[in-house]
C-alpha cells in the first residue's frame, strides 16, 4: 500500500470504527460494568474476531459464508440470545457481569467468557462481514506483494478498533463513577442490562 492510499484507507476505517456499533456498544456496556481493565479481555476476543472476518474478506472465504447462511445464521442468533440473556441479568443485578458496591473478585467474571462474549460479538455481526467484503478488496493492489499488504491492513484494523473501543470502554467507566454511588447501583444495571440486550437484539436482527 503507497501513501496515497493509506491517507484513505486510516481516516476511512478509524470513521467506520469509531461509529456506534454492536462492539463498541459492548465496550461501553463492559467498561460501566466491569471497568476499563478488565474490559480488555472483552477487546481482545472481539480483535481476534475482527481479525478473522477481515482476512475472511480479503481471501474469499466471506463469500462461501455469504453463499451457505444457515450455519451463520444459527451461529449468530445463539450468540445473540447469550447477550440478550446476560442482558437480562445484568437488568436484574445478578449474574457476573452486574455492578455491585463490593470490592471485584477473580470469580466475578471469567477471562475466558469475556473473550469468548467479544469474539463471538464480531464474528456473528452481518454488518461486519458485508463491510469488509465491500471495503478492503478495492484497497489491494495485485501487482505488489500480497502478504504485505494484508499485514499493514490487519495492522490499520485492529489498532482502529482497538483505540475506539477504549474510547467507548473509558466512557463507560466514567459513567459508573458519575453514578456510582449506592443508590444509583440498581440504575446503572439497568442501564447495562439494556445496552446489552439491545446488542443482542441488534445481532439477531441485523
Amino acid at each position: 500500500m503507497d501513501w496515497a492510499t493509506l491517507t484513505i484507507f486510516i481516516p476511512t476505517f478509524f470513521f467506520v470504527s469509531i461509529t456506534p456499533g454492536m462492539c463498541m456498544t459492548l465496550a461501553l456496556t463492559m467498561g460501566m460494568s466491569i471497568g476499563y481493565r478488565r474490559t480488555l479481555w472483552m477487546m481482545i476476543g472481539e480483535l481476534l474476531g475482527v481479525a478473522v472476518v477481515s482476512l475472511a474478506a480479503l481471501l474469499g472465504v466471506a463469500a462461501i459464508m455469504l453463499k451457505y447462511p444457515t450455519i451463520f445464521t444459527v451461529f449468530k442468533a445463539a450468540g445473540a440470545s447469550y447477550l440478550f440473556y446476560l442482558g437480562v441479568q445484568m437488568w436484574l443485578s445478578r449474574g457476573k457481569l452486574a455492578i455491585t458496591n463490593d470490592l471485584p473478585s477473580d470469580s466475578q467474571s471469567n477471562d475466558w467468557d469475556l473473550i469468548v462474549q467479544g469474539f463471538i460479538t464480531a464474528i456473528a455481526n452481518p454488518k461486519g462481514w458485508a463491510f469488509m467484503i465491500s471495503l478492503l478488496p478495492p484497497f489491494l493492489d495485485q501487482e505488489k506483494p500480497m502478504t504485505y499488504q494484508v499485514a499493514m491492513m490487519l495492522g490499520i484494523i485492529l489498532m482502529s478498533e482497538f483505540v475506539c473501543m477504549t474510547i467507548y470502554a473509558t466512557g463507560g467507566k466514567g459513567l459508573k463513577r458519575t453514578l456510582g454511588h449506592s443508590k444509583n447501583v440498581k440504575l446503572m444495571n439497568r442501564i447495562a442490562g439494556s445496552l446489552m440486550c439491545g446488542v443482542g437484539v441488534w445481532l439477531f436482527l441485523g
